[in-house]
């Protein structure tokens, strides 16, 4: 994947990864992260959602699966505003590709008996308190599942675009 592919905007007003000097995109309050790049966001989710890039859906699911591995089975340190977002398709899939093998490890370190228990993980951006094991894998399933599909669907629409 190319870094134009990556951050490519098939419509005007789609939020993104950004250079942090720039700030927000349209309808975004907000750059979550630290360092020189941010992903918008909002307090509040919009509606109708926005369309999001590559690079959001991908830094989305990094930091989900970053924060859910350290809040489950890790040291519990993990926040969005520490949190680095990459300014490239390469140090993006990179990163899915580590956060995606935390958060397997994290998984399997759960011991058969915690399967039905509440609150085993402690992720502050999710309703993970009140959530049993089961139900928090199955979240996380569908996010990949979801935000995977999207981000399949943009790269054909990429490669097929007007030129």
């Amino acid at each position: 994947m190319t870094d134009a592919e990556y951050l490519w905007e098939p419509v005007g007003g789609c939020w993104s990864v950004r250079r942090r000097a720039d700030g927000p995109g349209r309808g975004a309050a907000q750059l979550i992260g630290a360092g020189e790049w941010g992903r918008d966001g909002a307090p509040d989710s919009p509606w109708p959602p926005p369309l999001t890039t590559i690079a959001w859906r991908l830094d989305h699911l990094s930091e989900t699966l970053m924060g859910r591995a350290s809040h489950l089975g890790g040291d519990r340190t993990f926040t969005r505003a520490a949190d680095v977002s990459p300014a490239d398709a390469a140090g993006a899939i990179a990163r899915i590709r580590r956060t995606a093998a935390d958060w397997r490890r994290s998984l399997l370190q759960i011991a058969e008996s915690d399967d039905d228990r509440t609150g085993l993980s402690s992720y502050p951006y999710g309703s993970d308190a009140e959530e049993t094991f089961p139900s928090i894998v199955w979240w996380m399933n569908q996010e990949i599942l979801h935000h995977g599909a999207e981000i399949a669907l943009l790269r054909d629409l990429y490669v097929h675009r007007a030129r």
